[in-house]
């Protein structure tokens, strides 16, 4: 698929848009026509998208609201090769050239959505400190390339929800690998190259996911809670010693100050933002591994994943005044200076992904639909991303079309919200893909006075398969 855009040359951003919307065409296969007008009212519509059924009123959706609802339940899409159209564009790099990478899941909360299939508990955050919540919905894994620099623009390579049955370790693993392969045949990484940088966030199990992708050209960086412990290398074993030879070493309780030894590397720097950052990095840290959670299948001795572990402290953060340090572990056994700098602008970068979400939710309605199925929800989820790659392929080509109120901005800092305020502008110097609705009538609809009687399942909400959280309870599950 990478050899359909591979000789689009990027100084063209007008041709590279026309061949991605031609492979995003090409993408759709039932009803190809509605779900590609449905994605160009998504992004010629003024406005934020409060409603799904105010599209159909959008000039460029030329069929009614009837078939843009039958285009999402009954329509086919197929990811698989969308993702080669989304990882054969131009990929946004750090400044050193280096691939970034961020994972991160974001929720479409529908608590009250009882007879739709595939919810979870998605872990949500209320109003106050420490107000977690768990609200039922549909949580989506997505991977985004990060660009340098203060932005609000990202690049979404790939989207999963994860379903009931599922390992989210295990999934976002195999998503990582799938994303990697992909910017590796499409040309964007070759040997020699700096490895692939993933940073992600305290709720991923980034020493099972650093074991998983071993095989990979992938560096993973992600922040770590403030009360975990880490174990230094063990002592050689010297002759003449009694017992077995230790597997670990001194523990490092990152809440404890009294056990951190002395930092291998230790730097400051100074933001824009944040003031004086005092950096320290201390080499060849692992967690100690236990035969719970994703590690119970594991056969044989658990693996020593030894890192460089980071201990950033800023001067001050907005709305705090004594802001806690920020622990970072990344797969690197040691990690220079260098490294350790990429290690944690990158990691501070992941918040751009953020932006993107709120894009996503608050401008394009992203979860604004009230789907009952889940993959017509999957289907919707695409076409979306497929609009914000859109947008950001059109940032050389937008005007800055600012309200009077507005500062005016360069076109390289254009927001993807003013990018999309002249999109339609865009639209008309491209060529038209879709073909023209044909001639119907209305069917005849239910008869008067009848009700329907076919009532829809209702469905329970979490995981469907109770997961062993101990080796006794998986030996004995197996029989």
């Amino acid at each position: 698929m990478s050899s359909v855009f591979a000789h689009v040359s990027a100084v063209d951003p007008l041709g590279m848009l026309a061949r991605f919307r031609q492979g995003f065409y090409e993408c759709l296969y039932v009803r190809e026509d509605a779900l590609f007008e449905l994605a160009d009212a998504l992004l010629c519509a003024q406005g934020p998208i409060k409603t799904l059924v105010e599209l159909s009123l959008v000039a460029e959706h030329r069929r009614g609201h009837g078939g843009m609802y039958a285009a999402l339940n009954e329509g086919d899409l197929e990811p698989e090769r969308l993702r080669w159209a989304l990882a054969a564009m131009p990929l946004p790099r750090a400044r050193n050239g280096r691939i970034v990478l961020a994972v991160d899941v974001s929720n479409w909360l529908r608590p009250d959505a009882a007879t739709s299939a595939d919810r979870l508990f998605c872990h949500t955050y209320g109003r106050g400190r420490s107000k977690d919540q768990f609200i039922p919905g549909w949580p989506y894994s997505f991977v985004a390339a990060l660009e340098s620099g203060p932005t609000s623009w990202t690049a979404p390579l790939d989207a999963i929800r994860l379903a009931p049955s599922e390992d989210a370790t295990g999934v976002t693993a195999a998503q990582l690998r799938a994303v990697v392969a992909k910017l590796i045949g499409a040309g964007h990484w070759s040997s020699g190259d700096p490895p692939v940088t993933v940073v992600a966030d305290a709720g991923y199990d980034v020493a099972r996911l650093a074991y998983l992708l071993a095989d990979l050209p992938v560096l993973m960086v992600a922040r770590v809670r403030s009360d975990r412990v880490y174990r230094r290398e063990a002592r050689a074993h010297q002759p003449g010693m009694n017992g077995r030879p230790a597997r670990h070493g001194a523990r490092v309780k990152l809440s404890v100050p009294a056990t951190w030894p002395e930092p291998d590397a230790t730097t400051s720097a100074s933001t824009t933002r944040y003031g004086e950052a005092d950096i320290k990095a201390w080499h060849r840290l692992h967690p100690t591994l236990t035969h719970r959670s994703g590690w119970l299948e594991h056969e044989g001795e658990l693996p020593i994943l030894p890192g460089t572990l980071i201990r950033l402290q800023v001067e001050h953060l907005p709305g705090s005044r004594d802001p806690d340090p920020v622990w970072l572990w990344c797969s690197a056994p040691e990690a220079d200076r260098g490294l350790v700098a990429v290690c944690w602008t990158m990691y501070l970068r992941r918040f751009d992904l953020e932006h993107t979400f709120r894009f996503l939710k608050q401008t394009l309605g992203w979860t604004r639909p009230k789907l009952r199925d889940s993959a017509a929800a999957d289907r919707w989820t695409w076409l979306v991303i497929a609009a914000h790659t859109q947008l950001r392929l059109a940032r050389p080509l937008a005007a800055d079309l600012r309200r009077p109120w507005e500062r005016p901005l360069p076109p390289a800092k254009l927001t993807p919200a003013r990018v999309r305020r002249g999109f339609r502008n865009i639209r008309a110097n491209l060529p038209e893909l879709a073909r023209a609705p044909k001639p119907c009538r209305p069917g005849p609809g239910r008869p008067a006075g009848s009700k329907n009687k076919i009532k829809a399942p209702v469905h329970d909400v979490g995981k469907t398969e109770k997961r062993a959280l101990t080796l006794e309870d998986h030996y004995a599950a197996l029989g």
